[in-house]
């Protein structure tokens, strides 16, 4: 990409925080033991669901496992980046691999978009229609729905990604932001700004986002009035805490990835959407494997039982 003057912009320069050094120490201490915290809770529950022959077989929890290992990569995306920032002065980031963080972090992002909806429709299915699914989620229609999730969520930002890099920036080569975010990018483009690939993002950005979000509420809605016809207890309140555990996962990922497209222009605008960019870049999937699973009882028990077969594996190893 060519500069005015003639030079190719090789690099960018991740503004980031602008803090001074001692909060950035601690910024890096507190994300340090965040990133940490949020791979062992996934990769506990990667574990669970493979090892428990139970858990295995039920299609929420194929879901679940495979939303762990996104949130993995997801988390892995920007994280790490941001660690190795807030340690070093040196915050240039190549050409090549600033559009591969930002094709890869929009790609898991909508990714996550539709898993939210499958694990909906897997909600949906099981509690209006409990009779029909067994049949219609089975193990090997679960696949199929993870396997198309990820497809999608990889082919949607193709041409938007490809269309952004080969545009001509201008510079200065500073992003004001800790990642490679389509904004700040496009601020540094060359006026006047091809129309073609901000449009193509934007409406990438409403489809997948809009869509996927209404396809939430309508099917937690008639989920919803289906419990409220329930004439039975204890499952009516059992279902609703599974529920409102759900709805509590996709507030957290669409109330911030919303609200970094409303927060008004204006003078520290920037600052508001890197704190809510950090907030559902790296809190978020902290925060989902404790409300999805660690706090299920179905995962309690097999976690139990884990413990449990290691126990006995440990004693038998002692014995002989």
């Amino acid at each position: 990409m060519e500069v005015v003057n003639g030079t190719r912009i090789r690099e960018f320069v991740l503004l980031g925080f602008e803090l001074g050094q001692r909060k950035c120490f601690l910024l890096l201490i507190f994300f340090s033991i965040l990133y940490v915290l949020t791979l062992a809770e996934n990769i506990t529950i990667i574990t669970l669901v493979v090892l428990d022959t139970h858990l295995s077989r039920l299609p929420m929890y194929i879901l679940l496992s495979n939303f762990s290992w996104l949130e993995i990569c997801y988390v892995s995306t920007t994280m790490p980046r941001m660690l190795f920032d807030l340690a070093s002065s040196h915050k240039t980031i190549s050409f090549s691999s600033c559009f591969l963080q930002f094709y890869i972090f929009f790609s898991l992002g909508t990714t996550e978009c539709f898993f939210l909806s499958s694990m909906a429709l897997d909600r949906y299915l099981a509690i209006c229609h409990p009779l029909r699914y067994p049949q219609i989620m089975s193990p090997n229609s679960c696949y199929v729905l993870v396997t198309s999730c990820w497809l999608l969520g990889f082919l949607v930002y193709v041409i938007p990604v490809t269309l952004i890099s080969s545009m001509t920036f201008c510079g200065p080569n500073v992003i004001d932001h800790f990642l490679c975010d389509p904004g700040p990018i496009l601020s540094l483009a060359c006026p006047p700004l091809a129309n073609a690939p901000i449009i193509l993002q934007t409406a990438m950005n409403v489809v997948v986002c809009l869509g996927n979000m209404f396809f939430v509420v309508l099917s937690y809605g008639a989920v919803i009035l289906t419990l409220m016809k329930t004439s039975r207890q204890g499952n009516r309140t059992k279902s609703f805490s599974t529920i409102s555990f759900h709805l509590v996962v996709v507030a957290l990922f669409y109330g911030p990835v919303a609200g970094s497209y409303v927060v008004p222009v204006g003078e520290g605008e920037m600052k508001v959407i890197k704190v809510i960019t950090l907030f559902y870049t790296a809190v978020t999937p902290f925060l989902n494997p404790i409300i999805y699973c660690l706090r299920n009882d179905q995962v309690k028990e097999a976690l139990g039982r884990l413990w449990k077969r290691k126990t006995i594996f440990l004693m038998r190893r002692v014995t002989v």
